[in-house]
C-alpha cells in the first residue's frame, strides 16, 4: 500500500515539475521572439512604472507616511482626508498602549502606503465620542476618509500583550488599509516563512484598559 502511495505522490511531483518547466520554456520562447523594438517598449513601460511608483512614494512621504507621529484632535480629519489609508491609535499613558506604540512604529516604516498616527484619547473628547472610542488602546482603520474597522484592545490579537507585529499587521490588512505585498510594503517576501516579531515584555497579561 505504501509503495502505491509513494508512486502516486511521485507522479504528482513529476507532473507539477513538468508543468513548471513547460511554463518557463514558453516564457523563454516568448522573449526570444521579441525584436529590438519590443524590448525597448518593455523597457520604457517598466521605467514609467518605476517613475510613477517613486512619485507615489514621494507624495506619501510628504504627507507624513513612513513615520509614526502624534497629531492633535483637530488634525485627525484633515489627515484622514489627505491619505487614502490611515491607521490611528487612540491611546493613554499606560502599558497596553505602549505595547501598541512599539508595533505601530515598526509597521509605519514598513508600510509607506499608509499613514500611522496616534491621538491622545483623554485630550480628544469630541473625537473619542464621535468615533465611540471606549477601550484603550483602540486602532481606527481608515480608508478614503471613512473608518472601516476597529482593533479594540488585544482581544483580536490573542487576548494578551505578547502578540507579534505580524499578528497586528495581518489584522490591519484584513481591512485593506495596508498591503501585505506589493507597492509600498517593506515586506515583499511575506510568502516565505515570516519571523514573528514580538515586542511584549510584560507577564501581566493585561490586554487593554478602559477609558
Amino acid at each position: 500500500m505504501d509503495g502505491v502511495v509513494s508512486q502516486i505522490l511521485e507522479q504528482h511531483v513529476l507532473s507539477a515539475a513538468k508543468a513548471v518547466e513547460d511554463k518557463l520554456d514558453e516564457q523563454i520562447a516568448a522573449l526570444e521572439r521579441l525584436d529590438p523594438d519590443d524590448i525597448e517598449a518593455l523597457r520604457e513601460r517598466r521605467m514609467l512604472q518605476m517613475r510613477r511608483a517613486a512619485e507615489r512614494r514621494a507624495k506619501w512621504r510628504a504627507l507624513g507616511h513612513g513615520e509614526y507621529t502624534e497629531v492633535p484632535e483637530k488634525e485627525f480629519f484633515s489627515a484622514a482626508k489627505a491619505s487614502e489609508r490611515l491607521v490611528c491609535h487612540f491611546y493613554r499613558d499606560n502599558w497596553p498602549c505602549k505595547v501598541m506604540d512599539k508595533h505601530m512604529s515598526i509597521l509605519a516604516k514598513q508600510h509607506v502606503e499608509t499613514r500611522f498616527i496616534k491621538v491622545h484619547a483623554e485630550k480628544s473628547p469630541f473625537l473619542t465620542e464621535k468615533l465611540r472610542i471606549v477601550v484603550l488602546p483602540t486602532l481606527a482603520l481608515v480608508k478614503n476618509a471613512k473608518v472601516e474597522d476597529y482593533v479594540v484592545g488585544f482581544d483580536q490579537l490573542g487576548g494578551k500583550d505578547d502578540f507579534s507585529t505580524d499578528d497586528l499587521e495581518e489584522r490591519i490588512a484584513k481591512a485593506q488599509v495596508i498591503f501585505l505585498d506589493g507597492e509600498g510594503s517593506g515586506n515583499p517576501s511575506k510568502q516565505t516563512a515570516p519571523s514573528k516579531r514580538s515586542v511584549r515584555q510584560s507577564d501581566t497579561g493585561n490586554s487593554s484598559d478602559s477609558e
